[in-house]
């Protein structure tokens, strides 16, 4: 339809405008040259008009003087002649009148009788083309629609099957393992005897309170930090904290969310090194080809190359190695944490307070107990109702051809040159969504920045 229709269309419509201006530009001609005609008659006839007055003048003025006695001969004779002058040059414009009007006729029975309606008549040709191409465009709009119907179709019935096919319970757990923190739950509340201050003989049955001082547990500080667990389905707590800077090791995250975030850097860092690996085959193959036939290339000139996608391989091992190194540090926590849990001990139970998602404060400022960095990650899952999703990947960049101000809502402001990167190509309305190095995000035209997409960018989405 776009090929078919509606660009032999637009071509076609613009074949017709040019056509139009032509014949209406023909039809101006025709009516300045008709108004050209029209004003040399008219000059014409004022002409003539202003010489027969003259002409009236001078027959007056020889009357005059012919029936004066006390006129000289000399006198009536000039007379005379300005009079015979008169009428010759009346005469003369008389003809040029005459001649003006008869071509003004002609021209004007001619434009009103053959130029115009040619015009005319191409115009309504050229409409009636236009009507026949207009009903061509129309069938094969139905047609196109007609070929797409079936399509649709089966697309509407691949929907319902799908729609018949959901699994809520699986849908649910991948929700639950995508967004699990990892974090265990609190120990079990110590005992707090209050009554070790009182003299007297306690029984040995008597429950005590343990002799070490270190273990004691703000009372107020644990029930708040116990009600602070249940704030998704209640009140917020007040002293939720908000997650802070985001680190390389992403310690800021909880352990189940930090170990897939490390995963995931490792599976990029692979595909990396894989990549360099083959670019290093491939030149090491084209040296060895320009060392046996040196007159396809110098193999120095790829030395350089060589000794960058060394360096390249060598840094991605690197980082490779610190990440895993991460990881294996994740999965020893989270692998030994069960055999911590059991602990009987009250400075245990605290070191576990510690260890909760929430983290906890005591009145003393002293002695502010702050949870690891994963805590505050953790708050800030669930303090923006699941808001602070992971960013989308980039899969490309882009470099503004053209600034854009960005003044709507959702829009990013973009200065001539600038790089960005690219998380979500033009869906077909001219618009790309970037993403700037310091996070910032938001919709850019398509028509005014220069895109490069990755081949094999980890932004492709499996659909299941």
């Amino acid at each position: 339809m776009a090929h078919r229709v509606y660009g032999e269309l637009m071509r076609y419509a613009h074949d017709l405008k040019t056509e139009r201006k032509m014949h209406l530009q023909e039809g101006r001609k025709a009516q300045q040259y008709l108004d050209m005609c029209w004003k040399q008659m008219d000059n014409s006839k004022k002409k003539f008009e202003r010489e027969c007055r003259e002409a009236e003048k001078a027959q007056q003025s020889y009357e005059r003087l012919d029936n004066d006695t006390n006129a000289t001969k000399a006198d009536v004779e000039k007379a005379k002649q300005q009079l015979n002058l008169r009428t010759h040059m009346a005469d003369e414009n008389k003809n040029e009148y005459a001649a003006q009007l008869q071509n003004f006729n002609g021209e004007q029975h001619k434009h009103f009788y053959v130029v115009i309606p040619q015009i005319y008549k191409q115009l309504q040709e050229m409409d009636e083309r236009r009507t026949i191409k207009l009903s061509e465009c129309y069938r094969g709009f139905a047609d196109s629609e007609r070929k797409v119907i079936p399509i649709i179709s089966k697309c509407l019935e691949g929907m319902i099957l799908a729609a018949k096919s959901v699994d809520e319970r699986r849908d649910s757990q991948m929700v639950v393992d995508s967004f699990k923190s990892g974090f265990e739950p609190p120990g079990d509340f110590p005992f707090e005897d209050y009554s070790q201050h009182i003299y007297r003989t306690i029984s040995d049955g008597t429950i005590s309170a343990s002799k070490q001082e270190s273990g004691k547990v703000d009372a107020k500080t644990t029930v708040g930090k116990a009600k602070g667990k249940l704030w998704l389905f209640g009140k917020k707590p007040k002293w939720s904290v908000k997650m802070g800077p985001a680190l390389e090791d992403f310690s800021h995250l909880p352990p189940e969310q930090r170990r897939k975030k490390l995963q995931q850097r490792i599976d990029e860092l692979n595909r990396e090194l894989q990549k360099e690996s083959d670019q290093k085959d491939a030149l090491n193959k084209m040296k060895d080809v320009y060392e046996k036939n040196p007159q396809m290339g110098d193999p120095g000139s790829l030395q350089p190359k060589l000794a960058e996608t060394m360096n390249n391989i060598d840094r991605l091992r690197m980082e490779i190695h610190k990440n895993e190194a991460w990881l294996s540090e994740v999965e020893g926590k989270t692998g030994g944490r069960g055999d911590r849990r059991h602990s009987s001990d009250i400075n245990h139970l605290v070191t576990q307070g510690r260890e909760s998602p929430e983290g906890s404060y005591t009145d003393d400022a002293n002695q502010e107990v702050r949870g690891p960095p994963q805590q505050h990650g953790h708050h800030s899952e669930f303090d923006d109702e699941f808001e602070d999703d992971d960013p989308l990947p980039a899969i490309g960049h882009c470099k503004a051809i053209y600034p854009f101000d960005g003044h709507n809502e959702g829009t990013l402001a973009m200065k001539e040159g600038e790089v960005l990167y690219i998380i979500e190509e033009d869906k077909g309305d001219g618009w790309t969504r970037a993403r700037r190095q310091n996070g910032e995000e938001g919709y850019v035209p398509t028509s005014y920045i220069d895109v490069t997409l990755e081949k094999n960018s980890k932004g492709a989405v499996t659909y299941i």
